[in-house]
């Protein structure tokens, strides 16, 4: 047996990895393909990105225990050209699928400057930041993106036709933080909403809608609706370009082929994910871009604040001085992630 954590106690970003590739080996999972998950999900925690982290074990496991997720999965990777690789995730457990394709791409681009990946077969990949991260400390400026479940109605339609697609932004900063940008197409998260619905608690009339499109603060009819694209029509054209790189480009399924993860368990969902990376080696010194990039941030950091104690930021500050924090402090999981955790470690052989 596992021995039990003191669910008060902060936890180290190394024990979390052992904690979540051990309940990982205990869904099945081999311990190499379990660790690639657990990064990749405690990568999320330490961000303050709770709804994406190890708290995913409660939908990865219930998919992987009715054969909806392959467990060990044989990831495999074809260089179809110079700088583009394509990526079968043989429907393993997304972050597995996507540490195999982020690997590919920054091979790539090592190789020629620029390298694509695109992977197909896989399933909800956790939050893009931390690909975004581990790409820039390696040197490598990144556009990643993922399709997803339909929950958007097309501008104008009545029904959920399109995915809540992210997509991010990285650029590596040698001499400090980098830029990094994650972003979903709606206005939050369907996972914010159902944090929401678990407490009880409305949410703002902007989020989503019923299922016959009216505004709504109650999370359970937000849930049965839709939500709302950020930018309005903007906001789902960005959403179509996301989902034609990551699931129509890919191979993978795309709009309402993908399947949900809710309705359909125990079914594949196809989804699919894009890694495009740039190596800044080849466009000038660690010097020369950190200095750009400090200047970057400077003149940013320099506009007076409209209110004092908020002052301008640049995308990922935020996420990168919580990861910081925690990698000091310790991270203190949610006493029911952490039993899960533990009861699928028990498991562990």
């Amino acid at each position: 047996m596992t021995p039990q954590t003191n669910a008060a106690t902060a936890m180290s970003e190394h024990d979390l990895i052992s904690l979540g590739t051990r309940a990982f080996q205990g869904l099945g999972l081999p311990q190499a393909d379990a660790e690639d998950v657990a990064k990749v999900l405690v990568l999320a925690d330490l961000f303050g990105l709770s709804t994406h982290g190890l708290s995913r074990i409660e939908s990865y496991g219930d998919r992987l225990k009715v054969g909806g997720i392959n467990p060990t999965a044989q990831v495999s990777v074809n260089a179809v050209a110079s700088a583009i690789r394509l990526v079968d995730g043989d429907n393993g457990v997304g972050p597995l699928v996507g540490m195999h394709a982020l690997r590919a791409a920054m091979e790539a681009a090592k190789a020629c400057g620029v390298g694509v990946a695109f992977a197909r077969g896989s399933n909800h990949f956790g939050p893009i930041s931390p690909y975004s991260l581990i790409a820039a400390e390696a040197g490598f400026a990144s556009i990643i993106g993922s399709n997803a479940t339909t929950t958007i109605a097309p501008w104008g339609g009545s029904d959920a036709r399109l995915g809540n697609s992210p997509i991010g932004f990285g650029v590596p900063n040698p001499g400090g933080q980098p830029f990094l940008l994650d972003m979903a197409m709606s206005v939050v998260a369907r996972a914010k909403i159902r944090n929401a619905l678990k407490q009880g608690a409305a949410i703002p009339d902007t989020w989503a809608t019923d299922k016959d499109g009216r505004a709504t603060t109650d999370p359970k009819a937000a849930l049965d609706g839709f939500l709302l694209p950020v930018g309005g029509h903007k906001g789902y054209g960005l959403a179509l370009m996301v989902d034609l790189f990551a699931g129509l480009l890919s191979n993978a399924a795309y709009l309402t082929h993908v399947k949900s993860w809710v309705d359909a368990p125990d079914e594949p969902q196809n989804l699919g994910h894009f890694f495009i990376l740039i190596d800044t080696s080849v466009l000038g010194s660690t010097a020369w871009l950190t200095d750009r990039m400090n200047d970057f941030a400077s003149i940013l950091h320099g506009s007076p604040a409209v209110e004092a104690d908020k002052p301008v930021i640049v995308p990922g500050e935020i996420e990168l001085k919580k990861l910081a924090r925690h990698r000091a402090e310790g991270f203190v999981p949610d006493p029911a992630v952490l039993a899960q955790l533990q009861e699928c470690a028990a498991l562990t052989k």
